[in-house]
């Protein structure tokens, strides 16, 4: 300390000589801060954004949609699907869809599923286990065999597989539980398969 200077003045030199020693220190943080100014000055606004629907988890083909398997996102609006499903859950996916995949419209059964000019038709097999067997894409024959007789007659060929379901319990031919299988039918072949469906047995045929 200086003799003779009162302590206030002892005070402010010292605060003095910190300053001195911190200045260039001080005028780059100053910098830097009016650089940071003028980057978000400049920078352009963030692009708007739609909140769009998402997997929560990885989800199989012909699972349930539920409320929990799903979660909001903000999506930039330029990027989001135009066929992204507003309101997925209760309908069942027609494909695959990995986490964090947007739904969409074309991914669930429903009319926009089936290729044009066809129609998305419910299959119930007797055989739960057939169904298993079974995977979206493939092409079929469905065969409709009278229980009383056992003849069997093809009331569809070349229908395509558009959903199978998941956790197909075990079960016998012509058991009452058997699996829903969805297919992409004609018009015509539709009102055949119905008409079969309530007094015979289907089943499917196909080869590789």
């Amino acid at each position: 300390m200086l003799p003779g200077l009162p302590p206030a003045r002892r005070r402010l030199r010292a605060v003095r000589h910190q300053l001195r020693r911190r200045r260039r220190l001080i005028a780059a943080t100053l910098a830097a801060l009016a650089v940071l100014s003028a980057l978000r000055t400049l920078a352009p606004p963030a692009p708007p954004t739609v909140e769009v629907l998402v997997a929560a988890r990885d989800l199989p083909s012909g699972a349930l949609i539920g409320e929990d398997d799903l979660v909001g996102r903000a999506w930039p609006a330029d990027l989001a699907p135009d066929a992204a499903a507003t309101s997925p859950a209760g309908r069942v996916l027609a494909a695959p869809i990995a986490r964090g995949e947007v739904v969409t419209d074309v991914r669930l059964v429903g009319p926009r599923l089936a290729p044009a000019g066809e129609t998305v038709v419910p299959v119930r097999l007797p055989d739960a286990g057939m169904a298993a067997l079974l995977k979206a894409g493939d092409e079929v024959d469905l065969l409709a065999t009278d229980p009383g007789t056992g003849a069997s007659t093809v009331v569809a060929r070349d229908v395509t597989v558009l959903a199978t379901p998941t956790g197909v319990p075990e079960g016998p031919a012509g058991g009452s539980g058997g699996a829903l299988v969805v297919v992409g039918a004609s018009a015509t072949e539709a009102t055949g398969i119905a008409g079969a469906a309530l007094t015979q047995f289907l089943t499917v045929s196909w080869s590789h």
